[in-house]
């Protein structure tokens, strides 16, 4: 298998995607690898959205979070892009980021009524090129 060193993850600021963020925290500090927060700004999340994320600084819960597990600031890194969550974490497997992990919070709150996945979490286990991690928040 070939070495994980960079990591991203999705973040909206809710408790399933914390939960995913302190996941793939310890990921990124087992593997010594680097660690990608992004927070997708679509126009239908901005309107809807009670965050507003700066696209400089991360979020004090996400330094909190990384500081927690012992991963090294230096290589956290916090992206805000514009578009869906999916998008923009599938394109995170691309460089700049190149991330040979992606981890995703699921609210179970997808299209498909039963699933223990959400419908951002479903697509993005279908279409990924990598390993995908779906943490639970509760």
């Amino acid at each position: 298998m070939k070495a994980i060193n960079s990591i991203a993850v999705g973040f909206d600021g809710s408790i399933e995607s914390q939960a995913a963020v302190r996941w793939a925290a310890r990921a990124a500090r087992d593997f010594d690898a680097t660690l990608t927060v992004l927070h997708a700004s679509g126009a239908l999340e901005r309107l809807d959205s009670p965050h507003s994320f700066s696209h400089v600084v991360a979020p004090a819960v996400v330094d909190t979070i990384v500081s927690e597990e012992g991963l090294d600031a230096a290589r956290l890194h916090w992206i805000v892009d514009e578009g869906d969550a999916c998008s923009a974490l599938l394109h995170s497997v691309t460089p700049p980021i190149g991330a040979q992990l992606l981890v995703v919070g699921s609210r179970g709150h997808g299209k498909r009524p039963g699933l223990m996945i959400g419908s951002v979490s479903l697509e993005l286990v279908q279409h990924a090129s990598v390993p995908v991690v779906v943490v639970h928040g509760r």
